[in-house]
Parts: C-alpha cells; sequence; structure tokens
C-alpha cells in the first residue's frame, strides 16, 4: 500500500478530481493549506496581488494499493499540469509506504479497508 500526498494549484483541483475519479480511484482527503516552492514572483489571489511568502495550495492525501499506484500518479500529472510544459507552481507528489489501514467501522485491515 502506498500513501499518495499531491499539493497542487487550487484551480486545478476539479480537473484532477474528476482524472482520479475517471481512473476508478474515488476515496480522496482534500485539504486547504499554504506552502512555498521556487516561485519567486508576485501572483493575483482573489484580485489582490501577493508575495509568495506563503500561497494558497489544495493537498490531496490517496491511500491506494500498489497496482493503482502510477494510475494515480498519472491521473494526477495530466490533470494537474499546467499547459503541456508545465509551469513553475504546478505543485509536487510524494509517494510514501503505508504501513497500515484500518476501517474503523467494521476493523478491517491493509488493503480491503482502503
Amino acid at each position: 500500500m502506498k500513501l499518495i500526498v499531491a499539493i497542487i494549484q487550487a484551480e486545478r483541483l476539479d480537473e484532477v478530481r474528476e482524472a482520479l475519479i475517471a481512473a476508478e480511484i474515488t476515496r480522496i482527503t482534500v485539504s486547504r493549506c499554504t506552502g512555498h516552492g521556487r516561485a519567486v514572483d508576485s501572483e493575483i489571489y482573489r484580485g489582490q496581488e501577493i508575495i509568495p511568502d506563503l500561497i494558497p495550495k489544495v493537498r490531496l492525501d490517496i491511500a491506494v494499493n500498489d497496482s493503482f499506484m502510477e494510475t494515480a500518479i498519472d491521473a494526477i500529472l495530466k490533470s494537474a499540469r499546467s499547459g503541456t510544459n508545465g509551469e513553475i507552481g504546478d505543485g509536487k507528489i510524494f509517494v510514501t509506504e503505508l504501513i497500515d489501514c484500518i476501517r474503523i467501522r467494521t476493523g478491517e485491515r491493509g488493503g480491503e479497508a482502503i
């Protein structure tokens, strides 16, 4: 099992979610977050110019069985990338080992609980 954490631009959330659903990945957690990467230019957010000390982003947490890892990564890459070559600030994807997953309601563990 893997835990995929993707930090993406907020305006790309709907496209990424639709791509994941099309790839039969429907169980995701979405959180609003802020962060800073390599971006150094100012940008417009909700009509105001901000200097990217901390830029608003969206964090997706997706627990998948190993067989769905590449499918999920491909769906995120294709839908979160700006244009054909991407742009600075498109985000990052982190993949870590998931030791266990437990469904609280039933007590199921492992891949079945995902």
